[in-house]
């Protein structure tokens, strides 16, 4: 045969293996995303009875183009390969060695010290110096180096693993080590390559899969601790002719929203039964602009300006009467507090600005408040939170005592929460519309009166969490899965083909005088050290990436709710990685057994 002939006949191969493969993995796709909507549905609890079987076509034809992409490229560099080979190199391919580099021992020795201080400078910057990470530009760099740092370590090891393990001559003469360690060094220009490539994959899977399935547990958890009541509603009190709303936006104050009306009046005066609520608690929130977020922190404000400069230091800070949050508290089942005279009380849950204000309080500094100087009780921030929310967003509530000089004119909104005074989901959904449709009577008369009321429900917060947040989640858990399978896929084929191409050496294995066990035990450290690798230093890396992703997520997520994430992320890569690598040692020791 021919060059041209033998080019015909691979390229038929390859288009046959490649519409088959197609066909088979297109069925598969299209039942098992299904599954796999199934699944997502069940794991953020939404409601399946609007569920129906989806075909995408757009899909199916991307799907398609990309793997016709990947098999004329392939077909393109089988057919430039055969093209260089003579005869003799074909007929003697399998009894050829790939070219074995050994690096001097020294010089391996000095890369891998170097490749572990730019990894340990890698992270150094994400744990120690994540807070300097604000573009992607500054993540760059610690990227950067992550990848250098695995290239140069499987790189360092390749070249003196040999050479090393030559020394220790009880342990390399030993069984069939001496065959093993030949083996793994028999492809060195290629395994540093696809090794470091699929260290990084399995990196990024553990990486994303932990902080993306704990980021899921901690908004369960959140919206069941931060959605307590049924709806809050809020309306600013001013005497100004203008006023701000909690967006931020400016209105002109042409309906006198003082303090004479209380939001349970504006509501009824506007067309609501208030029947249809219970549990009504309407409190009052006070501010001053004799204290700002800048004047509580007092001298640690330069200091602090300077590690958070995009802070809002001007804002008012809120200031509720303790016997007002009890009242909340108690409709919340949260936990109360009692004051003396002279103390105050910081709530902050929001983890950045709590160890803000923590640093605050434990310098004891005392606060002026309508005249009177006020000290902590606690050296430290409490719990505790009055709006809704879908996560830990309480950045500073102060509580002071009942007797604290807080005058009408200090008040700065009216609070209200309540629960729907309904006994079936149908009869929520009624109440519900009431507040957040644009036709329903109740908001087309404050529209037209132009007051100014903010609220939130628990249904709506729900639903938005549910949002963009969940497709977030969701691309990450899959990407996670993705690049496991992808880098257990080219494991598992990278190994295969090997022990298709090493056949005759295990031949010679049992001519030398090996047994079926030693040979199956042989084969089983081969494949296991190349499984093993990779993953090992992939774990390492995620020590200290999931430390930043935790970094990144503060406020959202805890460290403590990470240990069920990862003992879950744990069994997906056991299960998936753990399957591959035992299919790929079957599947090599029937390759390589006797016929």
């Amino acid at each position: 045969m021919g060059k041209t002939q033998i080019s015909r006949i691979i390229l038929i191969e390859t288009i046959l293996m490649g519409i088959i493969s197609l066909i088979i993995g297109l069925i598969i796709g299209i039942f098992a995303s299904q599954f796999m909507s199934i699944l997502v549905a069940k794991l953020f609890e939404v409601n399946m009875t609007e569920y129906k079987f989806v075909f995408s076509k757009a899909a199916c034809i991307k799907t398609c183009i990309y793997f016709a992409i990947m098999y004329i490229l392939v077909l393109i560099f089988n057919t430039m390969t055969i093209s260089r080979y003579k005869l003799i190199n074909l007929l003697n391919a399998n009894k050829k060695n790939e070219k074995i580099r050994i690096r001097k021992p020294i010089i391996a020795i000095l890369i891998f010290i170097l490749g572990v201080g730019i990894l340990s400078y890698a992270y150094y910057i994400v744990t120690k110096k994540a807070n300097t990470l604000r573009t992607s530009g500054d993540m760059l760099k610690p990227i950067l180096m992550g990848i250098i740092g695995t290239i140069a370590i499987f790189w360092s090891l390749s070249g003196f693993i040999i050479t090393t393990s030559q020394k220790i001559k009880n342990t390399y003469l030993k069984g069939t080590n001496m065959f093993v360690l030949r083996q793994i060094n028999n492809k060195i220009n290629t395994t540093v390559a696809s090794m470091s490539i699929i260290c990084i994959m399995l990196f990024m899977t553990i990486t994303i899969l932990s902080s993306s399935l704990s980021l899921r547990e901690s908004m369960q958890k959140d919206l069941i601790e931060m959605t307590p009541v049924d709806i809050n509603l809020e309306k600013v009190i001013t005497t100004s002719e203008t006023y701000t709303d909690s967006h931020g936006n400016i209105h002109q104050n042409k309906n006198n929203q003082t303090s004479n009306t209380t939001l349970t009046e504006t509501l009824i005066n506007n067309g609501l039964d208030i029947k249809v609520l219970k549990d009504i608690i309407e409190i009052p929130i006070y501010s001053t602009n004799n204290l700002t977020l800048e004047t509580f922190l007092g001298d640690k404000f330069t200091e602090i300006d300077t590690k958070y400069p995009f802070l809002m230091y001007k804002n008012q800070e809120k200031i509720i009467k303790i016997s007002d949050y009890n009242k909340i508290a108690d409709l919340y089942k949260t936990k109360k507090y009692d004051l003396n005279e002279n103390e105050y009380i910081i709530l902050c849950d929001f983890d950045n600005m709590e160890n803000i204000r923590n640093e605050v309080l434990k310098k004891g500094y005392k606060l002026q408040i309508a005249g009177k100087e006020y000290i902590s009780k606690y050296d430290k921030c409490q719990t505790g939170f009055i709006e809704m929310s879908t996560s830990h967003t309480n950045t500073g509530i102060i509580i002071v005592p009942d007797n604290c000089n807080l005058t009408e004119e200090m008040k700065n909104k009216q609070f209200l929460a309540a629960n729907y005074n309904a006994k079936t989901e149908e009869e929520k959904e009624q109440i519900e519309k009431i507040f957040t449709e644009s036709d329903s009577n109740l908001i087309q008369n404050i529209n037209e009166k132009e007051i100014v009321i903010d609220g939130m429900s628990k249904t709506t917060l729900i639903e938005s969490s549910l949002g963009i947040t969940t497709i977030i989640i969701f691309i990450a858990i899959y990407l996670g899965i993705i690049f496991l399978i992808a880098s257990s896929a080219i494991l598992a084929l990278k190994q295969l083909t090997e022990s298709s191409d090493n056949k005759q050496r295990y031949t010679i294995l049992r001519k030398i005088g090996c047994d079926e066990k030693m040979i199956n035990k042989a084969l089983y450290q081969q494949i296991g050290i190349f499984f093993l690798m990779p993953l090992l230093l992939a774990i390492i890396h995620s020590i200290f990436g999931i430390q930043f992703a935790l970094e990144i997520l503060s406020g959202i997520t805890k460290p403590q709710e990470l240990i069920p994430s990862i003992i879950g992320t744990t069994i997906i890569i056991g299960i998936i990685y753990g399957a591959y690598f035992l299919t790929t040692y079957i599947g090599s020791k029937n390759i390589i057994k006797e016929e």
